[in-house]
Order: structure tokens, then C-alpha cells, then sequence
């Protein structure tokens, strides 16, 4: 069964939509649902941030391993584009990062966007040169150090790297990472086959951001200005899905399905015994999809109670508006026609989620030399994404394996693989196909 909320644009800017069974069998106790939430930017209600109240950060790997000419070029031009791209009046920096994070423009603080310091900055990246090592954890505290003064600004940074973070700890890495979290979002790019996905992958979780692979340097420009003109194109600030349960229910897992996996689980504000928020960063016009599971006190045939509540908060300088809620049922049957019925977006984006663990856990066996973990998983993987119609993920799954027959997920490994072929697939695991 589908329902749905569409607001009113004068009361604010979100729609939601459920889709869920809301039948359960007798002594069930698990209710599924997607909740689609889409965003229209456009009408300048009391959730639009004024232009003023952007900042943005570009940190570009400026470490040894980016020497050649034609990375750091790129890299250089990559950062120009991305500064073209700023509205008059949008506070920003650009940082030089090695073993720490050094400013290339302004000198000091944050400049503001205007034709002139757009012309300035672009002059200053010609001069970048590379050298000295990779700690981004460092470039996370440089970027929120510049940003704090931001106050309820929409803060965003791009981060871009070509090799590992061997300059610093794990624990530190993992330190800046949890002191930089809602301090600001950061979209992370990996170029070239010699980075972690992992690393760029834990930063951009915890910083509500997106990690992809760069394949050639060449592709660094448009990704760049791509990723700031969807920057710029966010108007609602800081926002949060809401979640209300009633007393004896309880949230068992809320993930993002679409456009990428993340699971909201990690970073939560408890409003009250009944409420809690998770953070989901600045949105521009889009749509993104959630999948939760409340677990309810089963009850008799016939008995039937809401099971949740959801809807968008936005804070705002003058406090906080929110959507109207979408509402989550459940209903016990003692017919198992309807309790067994299973909703096609929840089966869809369960599979999903599934496809995403199996490549993830693949390609990991396949680097550590289990091939036959490595084929079994990546075989799930093929069989996965055929039969949800996931063309991009079998294109990038075929890079790494043979596909013998896509629906029973009969694979062979490929005994040479391209190094970038394989961070692509990793990398863009997470990428979802809507249903």
C-alpha cells in the first residue's frame, strides 16, 4: 500500500511519501517502510538560505604522489572551475594539503566570492606545487577551523586526494574525523587507482557527503564544478528526519537507499523519549529515499496502531519549521495473503543494500587472495543486480569478473583486472537505482 503527503509549498519545501505493507501476520512484530522525500528549492519560503549564508573549502592533495605535471594541472584548473562556480557573496578558501593544510587563498580566514577574489584565487592555484605527504585528518581540522566562524551557513567542503593517508595515525585520522562531524558536509575524490576507498569512504559517511573515483585527471574539472554547483543549488540548511515511535516501539535501523547507501544510525539527536532527529545536511531540489524498521509490541488479528511518524525539521536562525509528517501504520491480519504481501520498493531496496555488501565484501576477499569467497560474493553481486535491472552495476561488475549467467550469478574472476576498474566498482557500490 502507498500513501502520501504532499505539502503545500507556502507551509514548506518537503515531500514526503510511504510505501509499506502495513499488514502483519499474528505475533509479528517488524514494520518495513520507504519513505521518499523530495525537495523543490525553488519558491524561497522560510526554509531558503540567503546567499550570504554559504561558505565553501577546497582542499587538493598537494602531497608528492600528485607531482606529475598533469595530476597537479588538472588538480589546479579542477579548484578554478569549482571557484567560478561561487555566488557573489559566498565565503570560501582554498587549502594546499600534505602533512598539514596550507592556505592558498586567501592567506588568512575565509575571502568572499566576488568577481575579483574569483580572479585572485584562480592566479594563486597556478602556483601550487606538490610536495611532503597525505594527513587528512589534519585538512578536516584546518577546513573546520575556517568554518566555525560560518555560524548556520550552509558549510561545505570538496576534497580531493590520489593516495593514502600515511601521514598520520589511524586514530588521529579517525579523531579529526568525529571533531569535524556537523561542523560541515564534504564531498571526498579519489583520482587515479592509488587511494583508499575505505578512508575517503569513512570520511564522507560521517560528513554526509559523496565519495567517488576520479578515473583520469582529466575528469577532475567537470567533477569538481559539478559538485559546487550543487553546492550552490542547496537552500534548505541544516535538516533532519524526524522519528517518532510510540511508547514500547522502538527504531530498529533508518538508512538512506537512494541516491547512495548511508546509514543514519551513527550520528542522533534524541529530542525526547519518544523523538529522535538524524541529521541529513543541506538538500537543494531532490529526492532521496529512506528505509526504516520499527519494531512494534505484537498485537491480536484486527488491532491495528501507528507505528511511526516522520518528517523533515529544518533549523533555521528563527528556529526550526517542519514538515508535515508521514505516517507509518500496522495492522495485524490473520490473513496470510496480505501479512506475506511484500512492498515492491521495500523488496527493491533491500536488494539493494545487499548488492552494495556483496560487491563491498568481494572485492575485499578477492584482495586478500580468498577466491572462492571472492566469487561467491561477487556472484551474488551479478545475480543482485540483474535481477533488479541495475545495468550501471553489472557494467562495473563485469570489469572484475566474467559473467557466465547474470541471473543464477555464475561468475569467473578476471586474472587481470584494471586497477581503476576495480576502485570504480568499490567505489560506486553504493550508488543506488531507484526503483
Amino acid at each position: 500500500m502507498t500513501s502520501s503527503d504532499h505539502t503545500n509549498p507556502a507551509d514548506t519545501e518537503f515531500g514526503l511519501e510511504v510505501f509499506q505493507n502495513e499488514y502483519l501476520a499474528t505475533g509479528a512484530g517488524m514494520v518495513h517502510a520507504v519513505v521518499s522525500v523530495s525537495c523543490s528549492s525553488g519558491w524561497g519560503s522560510t526554509l531558503a538560505t540567503a546567499d550570504a549564508e554559504a561558505a565553501e573549502v577546497i582542499v587538493i592533495d598537494a602531497s608528492g604522489s600528485m607531482g606529475s605535471q598533469r595530476k597537479m594541472a588538472h588538480a589546479r584548473k579542477a579548484a578554478a572551475a569549482a571557484v567560478a562556480c561561487l555566488r557573489d557573496g559566498t565565503r570560501f578558501a582554498v587549502l594546499a594539503g600534505t602533512q598539514g593544510a596550507r592556505p592558498v587563498y586567501p592567506t588568512v580566514g575565509l575571502a568572499v566570492a566576488s568577481a575579483a577574489t574569483r580572479k585572485e584565487a584562480a592566479d594563486r592555484l597556478r602556483r601550487v606545487r606538490a610536495f611532503g605527504g597525505t594527513a587528512i585528518g589534519t585538512w578536516l581540522l584546518t577546513a573546520r577551523d575556517l568554518l566555525t566562524e560560518c555560524g548556520g551557513a550552509n558549510r561545505h567542503v570538496i576534497l580531493l586526494t590520489d593516495g593514502q593517508n600515511e601521514g598520520e595515525s589511524p586514530e588521529a585520522f579517525l579523531a579529526a574525523i568525529e571533531a569535524t562531524r556537523g561542523m560541515f558536509q564534504c564531498d571526498c575524490r579519489g583520482v587515479g587507482a592509488d587511494w583508499r576507498v575505505d578512508e575517503l569512504r569513512a570520511v564522507a559517511s560521517q560528513l554526509l557527503g559523496t565519495v567517488d573515483v576520479i578515473p583520469d585527471p582529466s575528469m577532475m574539472e567537470a567533477d569538481f564544478r559539478s559538485m559546487m554547483q550543487q553546492s550552490m543549488g542547496r537552500r534548505a540548511g541544516s535538516v533532519a528526519l524526524r522519528v517518532w515511535t510510540p511508547t514500547g516501539a522502538r527504531l530498529s535501523f533508518l538508512r538512506q537507499v537512494h541516491p547512495n547507501l548511508e546509514d543514519l544510525a551513527a550520528d542522533v539527536t534524541r529530542v525526547d523519549d519518544h523523538v529522535v532527529d538524524h541529521p541529513t545536511g543541506a538538500w537543494g531540489a531532490e529526492r532521496r529515499d529512506y528505509h526504516l524498521c520499527v519494531e512494534v509490541p505484537p498485537q491480536a488479528p484486527g488491532r491495528e496502531m501507528l507505528a511511526a511518524r516522520v518528517q523533515m525539521v529544518t533549523t533555521t536562525a528563527e528556529g526550526s519549521v517542519s514538515s508535515r509528517p508521514a505516517l507509518i501504520r500496522a495492522v495485524w491480519t490473520d490473513d496470510e495473503a496480505l501479512s506475506t504481501r511484500i512492498n515492491r520498493e521495500v523488496a527493491h531496496y533491500t536488494g539493494q543494500t545487499e548488492l552494495a555488501l556483496a560487491i563491498q565484501s568481494g572485492l575485499a576477499s578477492r584482495r586478500a587472495g580468498d577466491v572462492e569467497s571472492a566469487v561467491s560474493s561477487l556472484g551474488r553481486a551479478v545475480s543482485l543486480a540483474a535481477a533488479s535491472g541495475n545495468d550501471d552495476a553489472l557494467a562495473r561488475l563485469s570489469a572484475v569478473v566474467e559473467i557466465l549467467d547474470a541471473r543464477d550469478g555464475s561468475v569467473r574472476l578476471r586474472e587481470r583486472v584494471d586497477a581503476v576498474a576495480e576502485v570504480v566498482a568499490d567505489a560506486r557500490s553504493t550508488r543506488t537505482r531507484a526503483r
